[in-house]
């Protein structure tokens, strides 16, 4: 009698494992969409924390590779040549045009607690954009961004944090 009460002890606790797991999992519903007019095209537009900065416009972008930083950026935090490493690919802006980068810089990033280190690409280009992140950034964190929902969701402490867009 005693294994079956152990084995149903064993269920309750796989159980309340689960229910635990499954309300931390990243995932979007229509819920998510409230606050935004729907339909649209809108790109991921959000506000950042990079190296100290609360920084607007950066695009997220799951489709890019590389994450970017624009002349207002760099100049805006005061960086300086000196600061970038040598980055010598060139990129393919979205235009189909050749860029080459001055540079490459690491920073960190936080969101909430978490601090992520980003290596930016730095070039002189025109963008509306402050910065991109994109692949990297996101899969650090573990994040997953809808531009559906204009939201970045990632795991933290246990938790389902959110980034919104604006």
């Amino acid at each position: 009698m005693s294994v079956a009460r152990l084995s149903i002890e064993d269920d309750d606790r796989e159980s309340k494992k689960a229910k635990k797991e499954a309300s931390s999992m990243l995932g979007f519903s229509d819920e998510d969409k409230i606050g935004t007019i729907q339909p649209h095209d809108d790109a991921l537009i959000v506000t950042l924390r990079i190296e100290g900065y609360d920084v607007k416009r950066v695009l997220v972008d799951q489709g890019s590779a590389v994450e970017v930083m624009y002349p207002d950026l760099y100049k805006g935090m005061n960086l300086k040549p000196e600061d970038l490493m040598v980055y010598d690919s060139p990129l393919v802006s979205f235009e189909g045009k050749i860029v080459t980068p001055r540079g490459q810089i690491r920073l960190p990033m936080q969101t909430d607690s978490d601090v992520v280190e980003v290596d930016f690409i730095v070039v002189d280009a025109y963008s509306p954009y402050t910065a991109i992140v994109a692949k990297p950034w996101l899969h650090a964190l573990g994040a997953i961004s809808s531009t559906l929902h204009q939201k970045v969701k990632y795991p933290l402490e246990g938790q389902v944090k959110e980034i919104v867009g604006n």
